[in-house]
C-alpha cells in the first residue's frame, strides 16, 4: 500500500491512502537504465537523505531543495524524480488526490530549478530526469475516436478530444522543454539520454488526439533538431517514415500538420545548392501528401513547405506543378479549391522557362476547372487572371495558351448557370482580346468552325438514326 510520509515524522495508520495505478519504475517503457547504486540500510543505522533507500511504495513529502545543504541537493533531486515516476489514474479526480498534489508540487519545483539553472545537473541526474519524463509521457495512446465511430478522423474544433491527464502531462512536457532549452545543457552528455530511441518515441506521440500535447511535441522536437546536429538526419527520416505510412497505408494521423510545421522551418534553413536527398523528399513524400482525402486538415502547412522549395530553387517549379496535376481531385470540389490556391502561390515563384515546360497540361486542367459546375471552383480558377505575375507569364505565352483556354471560356459565356462566373469569364475573355486581337479572332474563327462541324455531325447522326428506324419499320 502506498503511503505519504513526511520527513522527521512517524507515519500512522491514518496516513495510508488508496494506492495509484501500479506502474512501477522497473517497468518503465524506456531504455535508460539507472546508474544509481543503492545499498541496503539496516535498522540500526540512522535514516538520512544521504543513506536512505527509497521505498517505491511510499510517497514522501520531501523538503524543498533550497532548504537543504548543497551537499545533499543532488541526492534529494534524484529522490524527487523517483517520486514523480509513480503514475496515477487521472480520469478519476478524487482518487489519490493528495498523492497527485504532492507530485504536481514536486514537478513545479523541478521545472523552476531546471529553468533557473541554480543546480547544475551531473550525468546521473540528467539520466534520471530523462528516465522519469520517459516513464510518464511514453505510453500507449488510447484508441482514436474515429476507430469507434467510423468517421474519417478529422474532428470539428467543438468536438476536439481533451486528455483528462493533460494538467499532469503538461508539467512533464514543460520540464522536458526547459531541460532541452537550458543554456547550461551539455549536448555531448545529453545526447546519451536524448538518443534515437527517445526521439523515435516522441514521433510516435504525434498521433495523440489532444492538440495541446501535439503543440508541445512540435516545439520540443524542433528544439532537439536545432540543438543536436547528430539527430537531424534521423529526425528527417523518422518524419519521412510517418508520412509514408500515412500516405500509403492508414491515411489517418493526428500530427501531420505539426510535423509539416517543423519541416517548414527545416526547409527554410536548407543550404544552396540543395542536396539531392532533399529534392527526393519533395518528390517522394511532400507531393504525394496531396493524395489523402483529409488533405484539408494540413494543406496550409503542406503548401508552405512546397512553396519554400520553389523559393529556394525556382527550377523545381515544373516538377511541383506536374506533381500537383498528378493528384488533382476529380470529384472533391473543396479539395480542388485548395489545389488552385496552392497553384497560384507556386506560379508566383515560377520563372518563364519553367512555366513554358508545363503550360500545356496546366491550362488543360485549368480549362476543366473553369468549366466546373461548382461555382466556387470556376470562380477560383478565373481569379488567377487577377494575379499580375501570372498574367505576365500568360501574355508571354499567349500563342500556346489561348488556343487551349478559348473553348472553355466560350462554353462559360453561353452555358454556365452562375452569373458571377459569367462576368469573370467575360473579363478574362476581354483581357485576351486586348493582349492580341488577331490571335483572338483566329481562335474564335477556329472555334466557330469546330462548332459548326459538330452541329453538322449531330444532324448527320440524327438523320442516320431516322433512316434506320424507317427501315426497321418496313421490315417489321
Amino acid at each position: 500500500m502506498f503511503k505519504i510520509i513526511k520527513r522527521g515524522k512517524k507515519s500512522s495508520k491514518g496516513d495510508a491512502i488508496e494506492p495509484p495505478i501500479p506502474t512501477s519504475m522497473p517497468n518503465a517503457p524506456v531504455d535508460h537504465a539507472s546508474r544509481i547504486a543503492t545499498s541496503a540500510v539496516t535498522s540500526s543505522q540512522p535514516v538520512t537523505l544521504a543513506n536512505a533507500t527509497p521505498d517505491p511504495s511510499v510517497i514522501e513529502v520531501l523538503p524543498l531543495l533550497k532548504e537543504v545543504a548543497l551537499s545533499e541537493r543532488h541526492v534529494l533531486f534524484i529522490r524527487k524524480l523517483q517520486i514523480c515516476c509513480v503514475q496515477f489514474d487521472f480520469s478519476d479526480t478524487v482518487k489519490c488526490a493528495r498523492q497527485k498534489e504532492i507530485k504536481r508540487q514536486t514537478l513545479t519545483e523541478l521545472i523552476d530549478l531546471v529553468q533557473s539553472g541554480s543546480c547544475k545537473m551531473n550525468e546521473i541526474m540528467q539520466e534520471e530526469l530523462v528516465r522519469m519524463i520517459s516513464t510518464n509521457i511514453f505510453r500507449c495512446l488510447p484508441p482514436a475516436s474515429h476507430e469507434n465511430t467510423g468517421s474519417e478522423g478529422i474532428e470539428e474544433e467543438d468536438d476536439m478530444y481533451l486528455d483528462p491527464s493533460w494538467p499532469h502531462l503538461q508539467l512533464m512536457y514543460e520540464l522536458l522543454l526547459r531541460y532541452v532549452m537550458s543554456s547550461h545543457l551539455d549536448t555531448k552528455v545529453a545526447k546519451r539520454y536524448l538518443d534515437h530511441s527517445f526521439v523515435w518515441k516522441l514521433l510516435d506521440l504525434f498521433d495523440a488526439e489532444d492538440p495541446r500535447e501535439r503543440e508541445y511535441l512540435k516545439t520540443i522536437l524542433h528544439r532537439l533538431y536545432g540543438k543536436f546536429m547528430v539527430h537531424r538526419p534521423f529526425i528527417r527520416n523518422g518524419i519521412n517514415n510517418v508520412f509514408y505510412r500515412f500516405i500509403f497505408e492508414t491515411e489517418r494521423h493526428n500530427g501531420i500538420g505539426e510535423l509539416l510545421e517543423i519541416l517548414g522551418s527545416v526547409i527554410n534553413g536548407f543550404a544552396l545548392p540543395m542536396k539531392e536527398e532533399h529534392k527526393l523528399f519533395l518528390v517522394r513524400t511532400l507531393i504525394p501528401l496531396h493524395k489523402p482525402k483529409c488533405v484539408s486538415a494540413y494543406h496550409h502547412q503542406l503548401s508552405y513547405c512546397i512553396t519554400q522549395f520553389v523559393e529556394k530553387d525556382y527550377r523545381l517549379a515544373d516538377i511541383v506543378i506536374r506533381g500537383l496535376l498528378k493528384y488533382w481531385p476529380l470529384t472533391n470540389c473543396g479539395k480542388e479549391v485548395l489545389f488552385i490556391n496552392e497553384l497560384e502561390e507556386i506560379l508566383e515563384g515560377t520563372q518563364p522557362a519553367e512555366f513554358q515546360r508545363c503550360l500545356v497540361p496546366l491550362f488543360k486542367q485549368l480549362g476543366r476547372s473553369v468549366n466546373s459546375p461548382h461555382f466556387q471552383v470556376a470562380e477560383r480558377a478565373l481569379f488567377l487572371w487577377n494575379n499580375e505575375h501570372i498574367v505576365d507569364l500568360i501574355g508571354q505565352n499567349r500563342h500556346a495558351i489561348l488556343p487551349i483556354i478559348f473553348e472553355p471560356l466560350e462554353r462559360n459565356m453561353y452555358g454556365h448557370w452562375n452569373q458571377a462566373v459569367h462576368g469573370l469569364t467575360s473579363n478574362v475573355r476581354r483581357m485576351f482580346l486586348e493582349m492580341d486581337s488577331e490571335l483572338f479572332e483566329e481562335c474564335e474563327k477556329e472555334y466557330n468552325e469546330r462548332a459548326a462541324g459538330a452541329t453538322g455531325l449531330v444532324e448527320q447522326r440524327e438523320l442516320t438514326w431516322k433512316k434506320m428506324e424507317e427501315a426497321a419499320a418496313l421490315i417489321g
